[in-house]
């Protein structure tokens, strides 16, 4: 084992080297996070922590934790030292318009810039002491392989649906980078620990770069209360199941209390990777969707994030912005805009869209001279051989356009390749009569939104008479954006189809008026309720929902590495002493030993269902004891146990759950059960044997008392649906029959009503 590996081993068990003191702390904690002993909850010297009452003594704090802070660095002219300012366009600090306002905000991340390591300490206290701040400074070689390396190499391209299918389409996964992205996140959780009140504290994690933060947290303070959300997509199970480290990130986010995405479909892929991957059904209660795991609810959030109204109002009442969209109403006149605004990346779709354009002035040639397609394309965030290869295709496109279909006075696509500030793209948004967006995945995508408001406007921004007009709006959008579920009155599109999209494209260019008027009014009142304080607002909401019990549950930690989970019990549990039960033991005359079969005396995976000769010596063991009564009670037919066990001579077997019973290998097997109609099988039997046969992975087991489908082995979603559709149609058939249909895990039973059962 190669040492990087055994040191990842080491930072991932969350065994933190002890910290210095912090540089100042605003409070202290008040509860305890090293181990020790808890006796007026406890017997032992469990990690267990429980109160009846949470500390009301301090106001609550909510910790936003991301891969970059929501300030701005640029160093000062002089050279000498750092000035910051507030990132306006930061969704970290537009969401607290959605908090408490008595609520205090501490920010933890990354800096934009390099800050020399002779620096960090002033510059931390700097940005807390001014801003609420905390800086994480990720060493150089981490940074590289956590952020281009694992999060743009794998996470990224992986999280919108494209695979790794050779060394230079995607790249191989590389376990390097993975052990920088656990050392990046550590790093993250130390500087988290500085500042943290655990019982007063809630702590907000962002995004995809901090995806197991929530395990080095959770191992530290088993209670705290923390939420997670991710604002890429979340792909299917087919996907994402193809991640080397597939069950370590599951496993992780499922230490928070909340994860919240976008759209159902984002959650639902998320459901079902934990279902097929590590057997965790939800259900959902009162509308609200949970997991259990290990005696917490996870609960899961659906809610797309917003724009921030009124940066975006504040920015159309400036009056540089009147200027500009007056010169490009000169400059587009008797002209029809279609606007783009799209980040370099290669799954914006910009060149599917540039081929729609191009599609449809070809198709509708009435449109040559007149629409003209306005594309701005922010600055790329990511780097890599694909990017480079659509960015070629992108200007040859262009320049394909223009050439074809471009006159004096007239260029068909006019491709904005600069960085361009709020307000300049709201100049466009006001005179573009249609946005159009064919991402082939996003994650959100705001700016339809943007447009939206822009094309509303506010009072006292323009002129009077422009004011009173009717305000019209028309999207195209693709249908694998997030923001495409909550506009019903856009037109959908599958960017992929690009004489589709150039339909769609001409349909919203020459629509009437008023069908554009009613699509806009009906998108304005949505996008405008449903703001980034409004989706803030109610993540908190559901974030304190989840946790209100927190302080009155008892918690152990368990498990090693990315194995670690906390399991929550009832405050009334008292864990087993294993001291306790030995004393017990010997003191007793007389005891009763029960033993389940599958799942206690053997593994529940084994496929060799026999007893081995450790099982069969340990039985024999208790069984020579004369004070002992020894029984293995399991739901198989007495033929195999009593094979199983014939060198258990004094061992009784209470088979069937209890329909059939031995006292030992010298006794006959007594019916328990009273003598009753099997006629039902005639009848349940063919049922069954339906379903076996379009259940791929099922089988029936026929027992003497019952019969038994099994479909622990058939896909997971399927099995679950037709084991439904089985219980309702057995319920139905025997109606009027001496049986019972019951479910349990992975299977459907029927057995005689009155079949009393012996049961662990």
């Amino acid at each position: 084992m190669s040492k990087s590996y055994t040191n990842l081993l080491d930072l991932a068990s969350g065994n933190f080297p002890a910290m210095g003191p912090s540089r100042e702390k605003k409070r202290l904690p008040r509860v305890m996070t090293v181990p020790g002993v808890i006796s007026e909850l406890d017997d032992d010297q469990a990690n267990s922590v429980s109160s009846d009452v949470p500390s009301s003594v301090a106001q609550d704090r909510v910790i936003i934790v991301a891969n970059q802070l929501p300030v701005k660095a640029k160093r000062r002219p002089d050279n000498k030292g750092w000035s910051f300012s507030w990132d306006e366009d930061s969704l970290l600090l537009q969401l607290k318009d959605g908090l408490p306002e008595d609520m205090e905000v501490i920010y933890v991340g990354s800096l934009k810039v390099d800050v020399d390591l002779s620096e960090q300490d002033d510059v931390s206290q700097l940005l807390l002491d001014r801003f609420k701040c905390v800086p994480a400074f990720l060493p150089p070689d981490i940074l590289t392989k956590f952020y281009h390396g694992f999060c743009k190499q794998h996470l990224w391209p992986l999280f919108h649906y494209m695979l790794p299918f050779s060394a230079t389409h995607g790249g191989r996964f590389d376990r390097s980078l993975w052990e920088a992205y656990v050392s990046a996140n550590k790093i993250f959780s130390q500087r988290v620990i500085e500042v943290i009140n655990p019982e007063d504290d809630y702590v907000w994690i962002h995004d995809y770069h901090l995806m197991v933060l929530p395990t080095f947290l959770r191992r530290r303070f088993t209670r705290l209360r923390m939420g997670f959300f991710l604002h890429s997509p979340f792909p299917s199970s087919e996907i994402y199941r193809t991640l080397p480290v597939r069950e370590e990130i599951l496993k992780a986010l499922l230490n928070a209390d909340l994860i919240g995405f976008h759209t159902f479909d984002y959650a639902r892929h998320f459901l079902s990777c934990c279902s097929r991957m590590l057997g965790l059904e939800y259900q959902s209660k009162r509308g609200y969707i949970g997991l259990e795991y290990y005696g917490r609810t996870v609960g899961i959030k659906i809610m797309p994030v917003g724009i921030h109204m009124g940066q975006i109002e504040s920015v159309l009442r400036l009056a540089d912005k009147d200027w500009r969209v007056q010169e490009l109403k000169q400059q587009f006149e008797g002209k029809t805009v279609l606007l783009g605004v799209d980040d370099m990346d290669i799954f914006k779709g910009v060149d599917l869209k540039l081929l729609a354009m191009e599609h449809l002035l070809k198709q509708h040639p009435k449109w040559q001279g007149r629409a003209v397609l306005v594309q701005i394309a922010n600055p790329a965030r990511g780097r890599g051989k694909d990017l480079e290869e659509i960015q070629a295709e992108i200007h040859a496109t262009c320049k394909r356009i223009n050439e074809t279909f471009g006159r004096p006075g007239y260029e068909p696509v006019v491709f904005i390749d600069k960085p361009v500030t709020l307000s300049e793209r709201a100049a466009y948004y006001t005179i573009a009569e249609c946005v159009v967006v064919t991402a082939v995945r996003d994650g959100m995508n705001l700016t339809p939104y943007e447009y939206i408001v822009c094309r509303q406007g506010v009072s006292g921004s323009e002129s009077s008479s422009e004011s009173s007009a009717p305000k019209k709006s028309m999207l195209v959008v693709s249908e694998f954006i997030g923001c495409s579920p909550s506009l019903s009155g856009a037109i959908r599109v599958n960017p992929w189809n690009i004489e589709a999209t150039a339909e769609a494209m001409h349909e919203a260019i020459q629509m009437n008026e008023a069908e554009k008027q009613l699509r806009h009014e009906k998108h304005y009142r949505y996008v405008s309720t449903h703001d980034v304080a409004y989706w803030a607002r109610s993540f908190f909401q559901d974030m304190e929902r989840t946790c209100k019990d927190h302080f009155k549950r008892r918690c152990w930690g368990i498990g090693l590495s990315f194995g670690f989970r906390v399991v929550a019990l009832d405050p009334n549990f008292r864990k087993l002493s294993i001291d306790a039960i030995v004393s017990a033991y010997l003191r007793s005359k007389s005891r009763a030993i029960l033993f389940d079969y599958d799942g206690t005396v053997m593994p529940q995976t084994s496929i060799n269902k026999a007893p081995s000769q450790a099982v069969i010596s340990i039985i024999n063991t208790l069984c020579n004891d004369a004070r002992n009564t020894v029984f293995v009670v399991s739901g198989r037919g007495r033929d195999s146990l009593g094979k199983w066990f014939s060198p258990c001579k004094k061992l009784g077997i209470a088979a069937e759950h209890g329909y059939f019973m031995r006292w030992s290998a010298d006794e006959e097997w007594q019916n328990c059960g009273q003598s009753v109609d099997f006629g039902w099988i005639q009848i349940a039997e063919p049922v069954m044997k339906l379903y076996t046969e379009s259940t791929d992975g099922s089988y029936i087991e026929i027992k003497e008392s019952a019969l038994v489908w099994h479909h622990r082995d058939a896909d997971p979603g399927f099995g679950s649906s037709q084991a439904k559709e089985l219980l309702d149609h057995l319920e139905s058939v025997l109606a009027n029959e001496p049986a019972a249909v019951k479910s349990g895990q992975f299977i459907v039973e029927v057995k005689p009503q009155v079949y009393i059962q012996l049961r662990i």
